[in-house]
This record gives C-alpha cells, structure tokens and sequence, in this order.
C-alpha cells in the first residue's frame, strides 16, 4: 500500500484540506512497507560480546511479556540507555511485525515480530526523538490515552437541508449517534458495513466532514492490507481492506474502544513469550 493515506474516493482521512477548525492536520510519515512474519536472524553468541545490556533488557521482555495479561496496564521498558550496540542487538532480534501506527506528529509505532511487543518512538516538536520505549500490551497504552482525547463525546448528526446527492447519511449518523452514546467500555464493537448498504459518493463524503478527522492511522497486514483509522468522534473507527491494486474492497465504520484487527490476544503473547525465550536461551547458557 501507498503511504499518502488518502483514502480512494474522496472520503476517510486524507480526503478533506483541512480539520473541523480549519486547521491543516498533519500527520508524521509513516513507516516504509511492513513486512510478513519473519523469524529474526538471531546473531552468534560470539558476536553478541560486549552488548550485555541489550541481551538483559531482552531478557527483562522475555519476563514482561510471561506476566502480563490482557486488560493490564501495558509494561513499558525503557531504551534510550542503550549503546547503539546494545540497541542494535534489540533491534535484530525485535525486527518488524505486522501492524504500524502513527499518532499526530509525536508518535510512531511499529509491533515486533513478536506480536504484543511495540516498539514506541517519541518525538518532540522538533521531530526529533526524546523517548525510546517497548510496551507489552494488546496495543500500546501510549496511543490508547491519546487517540480520542480531543474527540467530541457525541457524534453531530445531518442538518437540515442536506447537500446535493446526500440521501442515506443521516440514517447513518444516527445509527452511530445512538452507539456512541449507549456504549460502554468492554461492549461488542458495531460494525457498519457500508460495501453492502446503498450510498452516493457524497454520502461517503458527508459522513466524513460530520465524524471528523482523527489523529490516528494504523496499517495491518495480519487480516490482509488493512488500514484502521481513528475520526474525531470517540470510539468511532474508518476500518478499511484493500486488494493488491490498493482499491477499496470492504469499507466499514466500527463503534468500539479500538479495532479487534489491531490488538494482540493473551495467546499471541503467550507465543511471543516462549519464542522469545527461545532465542534468548542461546545467550544465556
């Protein structure tokens, strides 16, 4: 997939000039093409001398990621005291998973091969990397706080009268007002499948301007090439499958906290767990 983010069509994030205030949103690039899973090139333990603290701060991960559960706090360990050595030892055996997120312009995620194993880079304003972290968790905490924090807690439902060739929108946005405001935290996700429900393309665009723009865009190649994307209304999710040709094959609104799509289960982490270790164990004989 490409990575503009404008969404084919005209609508979705990418599709309007500018925010609900005017203001020009401004996204941070995203990371190159992500690739399939692929066990890591664990290098020689001979080779490895002299990078003790990469090898204990792994071993430190092999540990979070035995505690953890889903529903927990994420566990979140520090990089930025690494050597470039020691830090380039995590990165080989970490590598680069299936699913990769921005935040604005402060925050870029990229999963490990190793699922429920993020990698979270921070920026400052000056796009400079203050925070280097791992987080074990079915996503990271670090976008989960900020994703809808300047969300409306409503979603704005059509006005009267409505634009030229906007017909089935306002059914729409009510149906996602009403789960909006009903949901509760754990509640199973509303999915409104709009490959199957007859609109106009400026019905698609309406829906847009009306949700809002979110801050947050997250590519997955775990279902296929999946794009999830966050609007301005809380809890309210673009959810998106492309073909090979990046056409749109199923286009989908979601009412839920985030997107099963994105998350890792207990099970995945279980796994990443014991191949970690794995690894791990040819360092720490």
């Amino acid at each position: 997939m490409s990575s503009d983010f404008v969404m084919p069509g005209g609508f979705g994030p990418g599709s309007q000039p500018s925010g609900p205030d005017g203001e020009v949103l401004d996204y941070m690039e995203m990371p190159r093409e992500m690739a399939t899973f692929d066990l890591p090139i664990a290098p020689e333990p001979e080779d490895t001398v002299g990078m003790e603290e990469g090898k204990a701060r792994l071993n430190d991960l092999v540990a979070a990621l035995r505690a953890y559960r889903i529903g927990a706090p994420a566990t979140v360990l520090e990089l930025g005291d690494l050597s470039p050595k020691d830090l380039g030892l995590v990165n080989q055996i970490l590598g680069e998973g299936e699913v990769s997120m921005v935040a604005g312009t402060s925050i870029q995620v990229q999963e490990a091969v190793f699922a429920g194993v993020w990698r979270v880079l921070h920026f400052d304003g000056n796009g400079k990397i203050n925070r280097d972290t791992i987080e074990v968790a079915a996503w990271p905490d670090t976008v989960r706080d900020q994703v809808f924090d300047r969300a409306a807690k409503t979603a704005a439902l059509a006005e009267d009268p409505l634009p030229p060739s906007v017909f089935n929108a306002p059914a729409l946005l009510s149906e996602i007002a009403d789960k909006v405001s009903s949901r509760q935290p754990g509640d199973v996700a509303h999915s409104i499948n709009l490959s199957l429900l007859p609109h106009t393309e400026e019905d698609l665009q309406y829906l847009t301007a009306k949700l809002g723009i979110g801050g947050t865009i997250i590519l997955s190649r775990g279902y296929g090439n999946c794009r999830v994307s966050s609007t301005g209304t809380r809890n309210v999710w673009w959810v998106q499958y492309y073909n090979a040709q990046d056409t749109i094959i199923l286009n989908s609104i979601e009412i839920v906290e985030v997107p099963e799509v994105v998350c890792a289960a207990q099970e995945d982490i279980d796994d990443s767990a014991e191949r970690l270790a794995e690894i791990m164990s040819i360092y720490n004989d």
